[in-house]
């Protein structure tokens, strides 16, 4: 796996993990995101070694390269321990406006349903790439 390519799934899930909890033994891992056993735990720290997107040190725990987070969480935001999609943010703010108006104009005189159709069409889109990119995290 080149350094170039997408981290994903369980083994982002690691990395996340990493990221939020710091060093970590690699059964720590396995039980924290109920992993099936300490090799398929190990095997997606072998590709964040593998990549630099994770250290081992003299010890044997391992810690994720925080410089990496950058690359890897491109699309997200992380706010604390909880990482969202950019996004999200976006969708909420435009849901959250589309109904306000939604409402406004249909109890008022002037109902202009075109207007609403193009916004439910961008909720759509919104909504659609904030739930691929939240995907992303839980494969």
């Amino acid at each position: 796996m080149s350094s170039n390519q997408e981290i994903r799934g369980n083994t982002l899930k690691v990395y996340l993990y990493l990221l939020k909890h710091g060093p970590s033994e690699l059964r720590d891992i396995q039980r924290a995101l109920n992993l099936s056993s300490a090799s398929l735990a190990s095997y997606h720290l072998g590709k964040l070694l593998e990549t630099g997107f994770a250290k081992q040190d003299e010890y044997g725990k391992y810690s994720a390269v925080k410089e990496a987070s950058d690359r890897i969480l491109e699309g997200y935001s992380k706010m604390g321990p909880t990482v969202v999609p950019q996004l999200f943010f976006f969708s909420l703010l435009f849901t959250i406006l589309v109904v306000f108006f939604s409402a406004a104009i249909c109890c008022g005189a002037g109902f202009v349903p075109y207007l609403i159709g193009v916004s439910f069409a961008m909720l759509a889109v919104f909504w659609f790439e904030t739930i691929r990119l939240w995907r992303k995290l839980a494969v």
